[in-house]
């Protein structure tokens, strides 16, 4: 039997399977450059260095988006993290199920930036953020492709809403999205 023979249901889950494959893909490529970056930026960024809008310039941050928890625990920080992680891959795991690649992208970089994110302050208690503005706080790739794929779950669920419902996002099989 080839694919052309075999009936919707199998061809489904192949579908679901290779949308799986790509937010995994996406997430591990984020997280992997990500942390290359922050290796990188450990080394040779004693003094910032200046690039015109963005500066690099190495700083640690004990606590999450823009230094929210600087004092809680850093075990109680790693476990609420940890959580929202596993909460987007289960998402990404269901979303997947259905064609939604806008969703799937968005997702795939907030699931790569959150796990890039959880494995750099497992190691030390901090995050390594190296990019610099100067107006915004510093940031790293990772923060970068989270608020990205967040924009892109915004985009799609705007999109995706019926001109009959009023505001409700949409649902994908019967599962809410948002």
């Amino acid at each position: 039997m080839t694919a052309l023979d075999a009936p919707p249901a199998a061809m489904a889950g192949t579908g679901a399977t290779r949308r799986r494959l790509a937010v995994t893909a996406t997430a591990v490529t984020v997280a992997a450059v990500d942390l290359s970056a922050k290796a990188w930026a450990e080394a040779p960024l004693a003094a910032p260095i200046p690039l015109g809008p963005i500066d690099l310039r190495l700083a640690y941050n004990p606590g999450v988006a823009f230094s929210m928890g600087t004092s809680a625990p850093v075990w109680l920080v790693i476990t609420v993290t940890g959580a929202v992680t596993i909460g987007v891959a289960v998402l990404a795991w269901r979303v997947a199920a259905g064609p939604a690649r806008m969703r799937l992208a968005g997702l795939g970089l907030v699931l790569g930036g959150a796990d890039a994110n959880l494995i750099d302050r497992a190691r030390d208690g901090v995050v390594t953020d190296y990019l610099h503005s100067g107006w915004f706080p510093t940031f790293n790739l990772a923060d970068a492709a989270i608020v990205t794929g967040a924009g892109l779950l915004v985009l799609a669920a705007a999109r995706h809403r019926s001109p009959h419902d009023g505001a409700g996002p949409s649902t994908l099989q019967g599962t809410e999205l948002m």
